[in-house]
């Protein structure tokens, strides 16, 4: 009897220490920042980036640093199958109003796929998924995309920047640049650090 009623003692013990063995790794995720700016001045591996809400901002990039450029590209680009990350507005119906979509590579398919908030502007959303369905609508194209958990019905007005990634290298990291990091850690020393950053092209904004 006395072995038997051990057992829930155990359990509870057990069940503690995995729940602080989770919490232990969940505390020790360094925290992100989302970057949009532009390049001031440049001395690898140290970016001085003045942030689009005018911020000056030190990011040491790592010494493999993906560089990504942000090209234009056209919608017709967008087909079925294809994997593109929407930042659009949520609409009264509960469809998607894209303001810049972004096709991603075939390499980077299932990048951060789903749909979250977004800061591109208040109340902005990004959804990452694979198109299932584009048809020609009166305000535009509308766009069918699934990912994991659900499913958006998009509509991309004439005019909605698209653009697409492409390989770049650090040649492209050059003051006057404007760049968007989507995530920089932030160590312990409050320093910032990215491994990878999205250089538009041709002098473009990353609109995303």
């Amino acid at each position: 009897m006395p072995k038997s009623s051990s057992w829930p003692r155990m359990l509870v013990a057990l069940l503690t220490f995995v729940t602080l063995l989770g919490s232990t790794a969940w505390a020790q995720q360094p925290p992100t920042v989302r970057i949009r700016g532009t390049i001031e001045a440049v001395d690898l591996p140290m970016l001085s980036i003045k942030s689009r809400e005018g911020t000056d901002m030190k990011v040491r990039v790592t010494d493999n640093v993906a560089v990504f450029g942000v090209a234009k590209t056209e919608l017709s680009e967008i087909k079925e199958g294809s994997y593109i990350g929407v930042t659009g507005m949520p609409e009264p119906d509960g469809t998607q109003k894209a303001v810049a979509v972004h096709i991603f590579p075939e390499n980077q398919r299932g990048a951060a796929e789903g749909f979250r908030p977004w800061d591109q502007r208040p109340n902005s959303t990004m959804t990452n998924a694979t198109v299932a369905q584009t048809v020609k609508g009166t305000d535009g194209q509308n766009i069918l995309v699934k990912y994991k958990d659900g499913e958006k019905k998009v509509v991309v007005p004439e005019g909605t920047p698209i653009v697409t990634f492409v390989a770049g290298d650090k040649s492209e990291l050059k003051p006057g640049a404007k760049v968007i990091i989507f995530s920089a850690v932030k160590k312990d020393d409050g320093t910032l650090e990215a491994a990878r950053v999205n250089v538009g092209r041709n002098g473009i904004t990353p609109p995303m």
